[in-house]
């Protein structure tokens, strides 16, 4: 079993739809990035890279890159679990925390959850996903921005690919 850590942060900007763990959620700002500033989702994929020593988004999806501006971060999140299984591991589980002033996350959470699940292949039960204010202390309480906090288990399938390079059979 493995155990890796995400963390990612999005100001708020006019002029874009906010989407959190794939659902759109009614407000009047959405978030600054270059594909669709999911900031729950690149938390996750994070802590599932790292889990596997498999780097970060951005190097998997740079900001440079013009193929993922605007790209779907659940879209992203199924590719990084399908890289994950071709080096030999599965997710076993993610609990994430959205730190935000605004707006209310319960209402959506259930609809993160179950999306989250189905894109990782995990039941619901193996995604928790939290909401927490900052009093109104620091951007998140200022309502600047959202930032995310997200860990993640994953074990080794046994199924891993044959080692890159020369083949050393006699």
């Amino acid at each position: 079993m493995f155990v890796g850590i995400g963390y990612d942060v999005h100001r708020f900007t006019e002029g874009r739809k906010l989407i959190l763990g794939g659902v759109e959620i009614p407000y009047g700002k959405g978030l600054e990035a270059h594909s669709d500033g999911d900031v729950l989702l690149h938390a996750i994929m994070d802590a599932l890279l790292g889990a596997c020593g498999l780097g970060d988004i951005g190097m998997h999806f740079p900001d440079t890159d013009p193929r993922y501006e605007g790209a779907s971060s659940m879209e992203l999140l199924k590719t990084v679990r399908a890289k994950l299984e071709g080096e030999g591991y599965a997710p076993v589980n993610v609990d994430a925390v959205i730190v935000a002033q605004t707006p209310k996350i319960a209402p959506y959470s259930e609809f993160m959850r179950t999306g989250i699940a189905e894109a990782l292949a995990l039941s619901p039960a193996r995604v928790n996903i939290k909401a927490t204010t900052t009093e109104r202390l620091g951007f998140e309480g200022r309502k600047e921005g959202i930032s995310v906090q997200a860990v993640a288990l994953v074990e080794e399938t046994g199924h891993r690919p044959p080692p890159a390079g020369p083949d050393h059979t006699a």
